[in-house]
């Protein structure tokens, strides 16, 4: 039986209540202090863990230290600096390019809109809407692979298209949710809706999922 917009609404206010109830501290996973870290570490953490990408950044923050440092920096020594965190080459490129932009266009300031943040080099909407969210508290909403995942097993999705998800997800769940959502989702893909084997005997959204084995 096909569901309806307000139903959807009511079943992802539900869901967002219980989930900030069982993850209380569900927050960013990366370790940054500042807006240019964040952008750094979350270039980094395409196809890579975040746990990974924190041990890589403990070391690189201390190397380099500011937009600049990143932007006139040897490519080749950042590569080797970022190696383990896979595609190392490109995302060296992306960072030294989009660090340049920052400061000859910025005055070594982060942008803090969509449009300017997704026109610098290897910032795509996950990057910039992390950026936005975390650091100038604007509503916005990062679409992951849990995202993408278990918005499709609750059923508020059919496509796997991150885009779509995101403007699809932004209509279902309330604004004031959409940064904290993603860290929720997060969480318990980690902790419960595990890829390949769900708890679902565990889950505290078994009867709102419409994918429960249970």
């Amino acid at each position: 039986m096909r569901e309806s917009k307000v139903k959807k609404q009511e079943r992802a206010e539900e869901i967002t209540t219980r989930l900030r109830a069982l993850y209380p501290d569900s927050k960013c996973s990366l370790n940054y202090k500042s807006a240019h870290e964040l952008l750094v570490a979350t270039i980094l953490s395409a196809q890579c863990t975040d746990h990974r990408v924190n041990i890589v950044t403990k070391d690189l923050f201390q190397k380099y230290r500011t937009p600049t440092d990143f932007a006139y920096c040897s490519v080749t020594d950042l590569a080797k600096d970022i190696h383990s965190c896979g595609y190392h080459n490109q995302k060296a490129k992306s960072i030294q390019g989009s660090s340049l932009k920052i400061v000859e266009e910025h005055d070594e300031i982060v942008p803090g809109s969509l449009n300017e943040l997704v026109a610098l080099p290897g910032v795509g909407r996950k990057t910039a809407n992390c950026v936005l969210g975390e650091i100038y508290n604007v509503p916005s909403m990062v679409i992951d692979t849990h995202m993408i995942r278990i918005m499709g097993l609750l059923n508020f999705t059919k496509t796997k298209d991150a885009k779509q998800i995101e403007l699809e997800m932004m209509g279902i769940f309330k604004e004031k949710d959409w940064v904290n959502l993603t860290h929720l989702i997060i969480d318990h893909g980690r902790a419960v809706c595990i890829a390949r084997r769900p708890q679902c005997g565990d889950c505290v959204l078994v009867d709102l999922c419409p994918s429960s084995s249970v």
